[in-house]
């Protein structure tokens, strides 16, 4: 599976939302994201893919759409 299909399943699964087709949409004004989601994310992110990603990568405006959750997946896989 690549890693946008497991990003998208990842979020479906802890939040029951399917985001295919709003990978470009703030997924914290759409009400997908908060907080504690984004803890849980980065928790799943970390055991699913093998990754540490540091607290300072995790602002708002750095993982707050699909595809730039993906990106910041790939880029620490490249790291």
């Amino acid at each position: 599976m690549d890693v946008q299909t497991t990003v998208i399943d990842i979020i479906d699964n802890l939040f029951m939302e399917d985001i295919s087709d709003m990978m470009d949409e703030d997924l914290f004004d759409a009400g997908v994201l908060d907080s504690m989601g984004t803890v849980e994310l980065v928790i799943e992110l970390e055991e699913k893919f093998n990754i540490k990603i540091p607290v300072s990568d995790m602002g708002r405006d750095d993982w707050n759409t699909g595809n730039k959750i993906v990106q910041g997946v790939k880029d620490l896989q490249n790291a």
